[in-house]
């Protein structure tokens, strides 16, 4: 029976997730399977992935073979790197010991490289809600210069009526003046 380690799509249209299972290739992707080692979304930045290692490395060891995806996802989570080192480890070209020390700085390594994406992506972010801020303001700012121009221009013409209206009622008045005279 050759066994495969695939991934079985659940979740709603567009927003899909997926467990990570051991499977006989023959059953149908979402079928029936042996056992689930993991889940993984892909639609968090970046994914999250959760998987039982020690099952996948045991599944791994056993001769199950991963798809092309799942082998990308069990490589980023080190199961793959985990798998070669213990076949050195079974051909004599070292140690438990020393298989486990590459593994941790491995590992170690890994993990710097994901805090530095996530730490970039959040600084990202915050730029971005800085940038837009700052042009709000630009806009509010002349938003307002334009108010204060239109109301700064209806008071000019509002006096200038008002001037324009006194100085006709004082020729008015003149004028009444010297026809009475």
């Amino acid at each position: 029976m050759p066994v495969k380690i695939r991934l079985a799509r659940h979740g709603r249209k567009r927003n899909a997730f997926y467990h990570i299972v051991v499977a006989d290739s023959r059953s149908p992707r979402d079928g029936k399977y042996i056992e689930r080692i993991g889940s993984y979304n892909p639609n968090t930045n970046p994914a999250t992935i959760n998987l039982d290692f020690d099952k996948a490395v045991n599944w791994l060891g056993n001769g199950a073979q991963p798809t092309d995806t799942a082998r990308a996802i069990l490589s980023y989570e080190g199961v793959m790197m985990k798998r070669h080192l213990l076949a050195g480890v079974k051909k004599g070209a070292f140690d438990e010991a020393a298989a486990e020390v590459k593994f941790e700085a491995w590992k170690k390594e890994k993990e710097a490289k994901i805090n530095a994406k996530k730490e970039g992506l959040s600084k990202n972010a915050d730029d971005a809600s800085k940038a837009r801020l700052e042009a709000e303001a630009k806009i509010s700012a002349s938003r307002a210069e334009a108010i204060a121009k239109r109301a700064a221009d209806a008071e000019a013409a509002a006096k200038a009526e008002e001037a324009g209206a006194t100085s006709e009622e004082a020729a008015t008045e003149e004028g009444s003046e010297e026809t009475e005279a």
